[in-house]
C-alpha cells in the first residue's frame, strides 16, 4: 500500500505532499511576514524573541546557526543582531520564493541587522540555501544551533528532518523549534478554535488573495503531534535534555533538545 501523509485535513500520497506545500508557500511568500503580524496580532515577534534568547548567540566567539525552513530570514537576522561579529547564519528552505524574499530583506538592510554591518559583511554572515530539511547538504557537526520556526509541521517526514538536524549539530549544540500547539486554557481554547477556523482563512483571502493556503496552514496545526509526542520524536532522533515550554496559553510551544 502506498505511504500517505496529512496535507491539512486530507490524506495524500507521501510523494505529493512536498509539492503541495511548495505551492502553498509560493503563493504566500510575498505577504508571509505581514500575515504573521496580522494573524498573531504581532505576538509572533515575542515568540521569536524568546527563541533568540534561548539560542543565546555569544558576543565574543564564532557561532554558526542553521535556520531550517527559515526562508524569509526573520529568525536568522534576529540571531545575527543578537550575537557578536562572528555570529553567522545559514537559512535553509526548500522553497525558492521564500528564499528570494529573505535575500531581499538582507540586501535591504532589515531593521534587525546590525547598523554598522556593511553589505559585504552581511553577505559573509548570512547565506540562503535551497535545500530539503530531510536531506541537509551540510557536513556533520557543522553548527552550534539549529532552529525551525513554524515550519516543521510542513515537512513530509518529520522524523528524517529531526535526524538531519541532530546530524549537523556539533556536540553540545542545541535544537530549538517554535510550533503552534493546542490551547489548554478553558474559554481561550474555544475562542482560538473559532478564530483559526474562520478569521485566518478570511485574512488570507483579503491580504494574499488565497484562502485555501491559509486553511491548509490552520489544518496542519491540528495534525501536528502533541507536545509530549513531539518530545518523544526528538528523543528518538538522539536529542537529550528534551523539554518544551508553552507560550500564550499554549498557542505556541518552544521545544528544545541538545546533542550531547
Amino acid at each position: 500500500m502506498e505511504e500517505t501523509a496529512h496535507f491539512g485535513s486530507r490524506q495524500v500520497p507521501l510523494g505529493q505532499k512536498q509539492g503541495l506545500v511548495d505551492d502553498v508557500f509560493r503563493s504566500v511568500a510575498r505577504r508571509y511576514d505581514l500575515m504573521n503580524d496580522l494573524m498573531s496580532f504581532g505576538l509572533h515577534r515575542a515568540w521569536k524573541d524568546a527563541l533568540v534568547t534561548a539560542v543565546n548567540p555569544p558576543k565574543s566567539r564564532p557561532f554558526a546557526l542553521l535556520d531550517i525552513a527559515g526562508g524569509t530570514g526573520d529568525v536568522a537576522l534576529r540571531v545575527i543582531a543578537a550575537g557578536g561579529a562572528e555570529t553567522r547564519a545559514t537559512v535553509c528552505d526548500i522553497n525558492a520564493d521564500m528564499l528570494a524574499v529573505g535575500r531581499e530583506r538582507a540586501s535591504a538592510r532589515s531593521p534587525s541587522l546590525p547598523a554598522s554591518a556593511s553589505e559585504g559583511e552581511m553577505k559573509r554572515r548570512i547565506a540562503f540555501i535551497e535545500a530539503n530539511a530531510e536531506a541537509l547538504p551540510f557536513e556533520a557537526k557543522s553548527f552550534d544551533a539549529a532552529t525551525v520556526a513554524f515550519g516543521i509541521r510542513n515537512v513530509p517526514r518529520i522524523d528524517r528532518a529531526l535526524a538531519e538536524a541532530f546530524r549537523v549539530l556539533k556536540i553540545g549544540g542545541r535544537f530549538l523549534c517554535l510550533e503552534f500547539s493546542a490551547v489548554d486554557v478553558p474559554g481561550l481554547d474555544r475562542l482560538y478554535e473559532t478564530y483559526s477556523r474562520n478569521v485566518i482563512p478570511a485574512l488570507g483571502r483579503w491580504v494574499v488573495g488565497d484562502m485555501e493556503s491559509y486553511r491548509y496552514l490552520v489544518e496542519s496545526i491540528r495534525r501536528f503531534p502533541k507536545p509530549q509526542a513531539f518530545a518523544e520524536m526528538l528523543r528518538k532522533a538522539g536529542f537529550a535534555r528534551v523539554s518544551f515550554r508553552p507560550m500564550s496559553g499554549g498557542i505556541v510551544m518552544l521545544h528544545s533538545g541538545w546533542r550531547l
